[in-house]
């Protein structure tokens, strides 16, 4: 690819700063294929975990329960990390946006990759006792404190990198990224399935999908090495020398008018906004394709290998859904394909359920594969640009990572136990269709009462609500 040199997004608008920062095509190609590294990364290590832990974690480190509260309790170990993405998020966040995004992003992959990897080395419940689930969480918090700005810094990097015409494109390659690290763990697993016997996964083969991930972890810091650091970060007018200014320092700038009025502005309304667009894909995301795998399992008694396989055939098609909806969002904006998308999975929230206890296979697959396109992949490609164009370039890294993680909590992390517990109760699945519209309803709202950002000056130190 030709080294042609490019402006930064925000260099061209009213509010700029003098000296436009410049990158090359080559340099956006690296920051492209890094953000995509690390989220492919993130998404398998949380993938290999999630099926995992519907899978087998409930046999291998819950023992002597009955189905449905080892259930439960191989979710809830699932869903503690998400406490510490929060905490990843909050610290992390803060050195992304006050030291810029580069730094950050080699610390969090670090932290990921070697917890992952210490996962398949664990003792099980059978060798040590009550240890091996207390230790089996230690190294979920680790690892989600390190997953809980990863994300979030590859999306503002990519949408800080990209040109303003292609935004909703680029940015999406964050969600293709996800993608392919769902893609590869699904697949990981459901390779397993069909070729090691019930003794031979939970003896020692589903250690494997864990210690490959190690490689991944290798390849993906190799490739930061070279990625330079957010043109829009450098030309923010509160960094000087690589780190931005604090508010006392502010006060004594040559720029302390423009530079007060932007930073004094009163925070909230975006940040709600995002959190509520986050809501619909993260509640998706958790009941599709974390809790349905162990519901279809167990409550359902169906091939376990059924719902990874369609979690693996949806992620092949979302490489056509992801970068069609960063399209459409360039072309249309993006609040109108947030609509359509959330009506959509509205609509579809009771049919989707009714294919997948159908009893048919096909019927199944089809199901699981349109919601996760619809409902998850979808609106995390329109996600991943919009929720940058909300925030100001100075608490861009801190509010965008916390809305996620936050979300992720409420929705992600506690919806696959609410539903697990529903369902015990009722004996049956609707309630996972009802969670499915109020996440995408809460979504849709959110998306009607925003602004559109859609060509948002990056560099603004404001945010756009």
């Amino acid at each position: 690819m030709a080294d042609t040199a490019m402006t930064s997004p925000g260099d061209t608008s009213p509010g700029a700063p003098g000296n436009a920062v410049t990158r090359s095509t080559k340099d956006l190609t690296r920051a492209a294929v890094s953000g995509w590294l690390g989220t492919a990364m993130e998404f398998m290590d949380f993938q290999l975990y999630s099926l995992a832990a519907a899978i087998v974690f409930n046999q291998i480190f819950f023992p002597g329960v009955s189905p449905a509260i080892a259930l439960i309790a191989a979710m809830a170990t699932y869903g503690v990390g998400y406490v510490a993405r929060l905490a990843g998020a909050v610290y992390f966040g803060r050195m992304g946006d006050r030291i810029g995004r580069r730094k950050v992003l080699f610390l969090t992959i670090a932290l990921m990759g070697v917890s992952t990897t210490l996962i398949g080395v664990l003792p099980t419940y059978q060798m040590i006792g009550i240890t091996a689930p207390i230790l089996l969480v230690a190294l979920r918090l680790v690892q989600g404190f390190g997953a809980g700005a990863e994300i979030a810094g590859a999306t503002v990097m990519l949408a800080e990198y990209a040109p303003v015409k292609r935004r909703g494109l680029v940015a999406s390659l964050v969600s293709l990224g996800t993608n392919s690290g769902t893609l590869a763990a699904s697949a990981l697993w459901a390779l397993l399935l069909v070729v090691l016997s019930e003794e031979q996964l939970l003896s020692w083969g589903w250690r494997l999908p864990f210690l490959l991930s190690f490689v991944l972890m290798i390849f993906a810091v190799w490739i930061r090495r070279n990625v330079k650091e957010s043109p829009v970060f450098e030309a923010r007018p509160d960094v000087v020398d690589g780190v931005a200014l604090t508010r006392a320092e502010v006060k004594e700038a040559e720029t302390a008018p423009v530079l007060e009025a932007a930073i004094s502005q009163r925070k909230g309304k975006a940040f709600f906004l995002a959190l509520a667009l986050r809501f619909g894909q993260a509640g998706n995301s958790g009941l599709v394709q974390t809790f349905l795998v162990g519901y279809i399992a167990t409550s359902l008694a169906m091939d376990r290998a059924l719902p990874t396989e369609a979690i693996m055939w949806g992620s092949i098609a979302g490489f056509v859904t992801v970068p069609l909806v960063g399209m459409l969002g360039d072309r249309f904006g993006r609040r109108a394909i947030y609509t359509a998308l959330s009506l959509l999975t509205i609509a579809f929230a009771f049919p989707m359920m009714l294919m997948i206890t159908s009893g048919s296979t096909a019927a199944l697959l089809f199901g699981m594969i349109a919601g996760l396109n619809l409902g998850v992949l979808g609106l995390f490609a329109l996600e991943s640009v919009t929720m940058a164009e909300l925030f100001g370039a100075r608490t861009r890294f801190t509010q965008l990572a916390l809305s996620k993680e936050i979300g992720g909590i409420l929705a992600t992390a506690i919806g696959p136990v609410i539903a697990a517990s529903l369902t015990a109760a009722t004996g049956s699945w609707w309630p996972i269709a009802a969670m499915l519209i109020v996440y995408s309803t809460i979504t849709l709202v959110a998306a009607r009462l925003s602004p559109e950002t859609q060509g948002r000056d990056l560099v603004q130190l404001e945010d756009a609500a």
